[in-house]
């Protein structure tokens, strides 16, 4: 027997858009407000796993989603990780990374280097509304 797959079971967070291939989600971390995830809604574990045109259609997503992040919060950089170590179903981090962030310029799995003002996540948490129109907006792009 298989053993349970999260990402097949739940949604992995608030879904902002969603079609027959993929959804992206916009996690609830407190840390990092905008970390998005484009996940493939079928269950795969790596990138050639997918046909050609999917693996253009599933880029694209992640594509638009990044330039959302990009057009409403403005980081200093956007880390994207295709990791599935710990759930092996296809997926992208995309994380909008700032100087002042809670592990910059480690990744955010690292240690924590300082704590972000609560003042400066504030404002950032303000942008989310911004964030999901954003890519809602850019998901007629994604098809």
């Amino acid at each position: 027997m298989a053993a349970a797959c999260e990402l097949c079971e739940e949604s992995g967070g608030e879904i902002l858009f969603c079609n027959e291939q993929l959804r992206v989600v916009l996690i609830a971390d407190a840390n990092y407000p905008g970390f998005c995830r484009v996940i493939w809604n079928a269950h795969v574990k790596e990138m050639t796993d997918l046909a050609v045109e999917d693996r253009s259609a599933l880029m694209r997503a992640v594509c638009q989603v990044e330039a959302a992040l990009r057009e409403v919060l403005q980081p200093e950089k956007i880390n994207l990780a295709c990791l599935g170590n710990m759930v092996p179903h296809l997926h992208w981090h995309l994380i909008p990374r700032f100087t002042d962030d809670a592990h910059f310029p480690n990744p955010i799995w690292a240690p924590v280097v300082r704590q972000t003002a609560d003042d400066i996540l504030s404002h950032r948490r303000a942008l989310l509304p911004a964030l999901r129109a954003a890519v809602i907006r850019n998901a007629s792009c994604i098809g």
